[in-house]
């Protein structure tokens, strides 16, 4: 008698046969780094090299990341011929010279952002990446939650009738009290731009890939709510240091297809943790998303508002790709970012997955961030750069 066996349905996009062979070096093994990590072994590639600011630990942390080996230095880790993919996870100041040996050596790379802390070293790495024929690409990670993707579709296939008005907020706390000090303050180390650069381009990037719009022209304020960080004396006779950069950006916009919009970026506001908000309201239908509850897509019409969650039948093929996990079971940031590096890997072996974020787009970033600190400086609307 035959025996009738039923299938389970699958989720996502099986990723461990083609990422194997992919020889991942990790370059900064801070909280990023780390996530970096896990996505690697999520996608099923190996942990080659890493290498970290402290070259006599590094043994020791290499072997509890599960990595091969723990290179003593940047330079070490770029020169091995065992590593095919570099993740660049350090301070902001040293993703372009970092990058750029990373491509000089051949290897593959993902580079967080911001890509760089100029436009011109963005334009650089463009230019040396695609000479070079490597694939290199930038963590805008968001871009992989499905109900993103389910806007997205939304918006491309006409649903929402044209986009009129792109507005929301990207909101933290982390840096809310005058106590509070991080690297990323110090624009020698993060650059000229402190919010919008870390997390208002993450907002810019998402709404313009949902969209389909360019921001064209801005006008943006900036806020430094402390202009010293730190104790007046934290006893070892170190005074408060002066803050040269925003703790909050303010900005109005407006895109190459007729639509309006509006950002407040802040890394000061207390309760608020990773408030990524956008609402893209168009001539029939209205989208928003919140990354804090990112399971759901609210849908709003003139005649009445749903939720439309993860995993829901009906759901565009492009959101159920990255549905990795049956409905219900709350997927997350860390799955973003595991879609992300299995993305990359697959381009690494030649495929071409449908909205991975490439050094152009970090390019893009970088000329938006300029445009910001012009506007802010000379309190006026200014032109970005196409």
């Amino acid at each position: 008698m035959a025996t009738q066996v039923g299938h389970e349905k699958t989720f996502g996009v099986a990723a461990a046969g083609r990422s194997r062979a992919v020889r991942a070096g990790v370059i900064g093994l801070g909280f990023i780094g780390e996530v970096h990590v896990r996505a690697i072994r999520a996608a099923g590639a190996t942990i080659a090299a890493v290498a970290d600011a402290s070259p006599t630990t590094i043994a020791e942390t290499a072997d509890r990341l599960g990595a091969r080996w723990g290179a003593p230095s940047a330079e070490a880790l770029l020169a091995s011929p065992d590593v095919d993919v570099v993740h660049i996870c350090t301070p902001n100041h040293l993703h372009a010279p970092l990058a750029r040996m990373a491509i000089e050596a051949g290897k593959h790379v993902i580079c967080e952002k911001p890509l760089a802390t100029t436009r011109s070293d963005a334009e650089d790495l463009v230019d040396a990446a695609r000479a070079a024929g490597v694939v290199a690409a930038v963590p805008f990670i968001y871009r992989y939650y499905p109900t993103v993707r389910e806007a997205r579709e939304r918006v491309s296939t006409g649903a929402t009738g044209p986009v009129r008005l792109i507005h929301g907020s990207y909101l933290q706390d982390w840096l809310s009290t005058r106590a509070d000090q991080n690297w990323r303050v110090d624009p020698a180390l993060g650059g000229a731009s402190r919010t919008f650069a870390d997390i208002g381009v993450h907002w810019c990037d998402l709404v313009e890939f949902a969209t389909g719009h360019r921001i064209t022209a801005l006008a943006a304020r900036l806020l430094t709510a402390f202009p010293q960080r730190g104790p007046d004396d934290d006893g070892n006779g170190q005074p408060a240091r002066p803050v040269g950069t925003e703790d909050a950006a303010a900005l109005l916009f407006e895109t190459d297809q007729g639509a309006v919009g509006s950002l407040v970026a802040s890394q000061v506001t207390p309760g608020r943790k990773n408030r990524l908000w956008f609402s893209l309201d168009g001539a029939t239908t209205s989208l928003a998303f919140d990354q804090e509850a990112p399971e759901s897509l609210w849908v709003g019409s003139r005649a009445s508002t749903s939720l439309v969650l993860r995993g829901a039948e009906g759901m565009s093929e492009a959101a159920q790709r990255l549905s990795v996990l049956p409905a219900g079971h709350p997927q997350g940031y860390q799955d973003c970012f595991n879609a992300f590096v299995s993305d990359v890997y697959a381009a690494v072996a030649g495929e071409a997955p449908d909205g991975l974020p490439r050094f152009d787009d970090g390019l893009r970033a970088a000329a938006l961030t300029e445009a910001v600190l012009a506007s802010s400086a000379s309190r006026s609307w200014v032109e970005v750069p196409s």
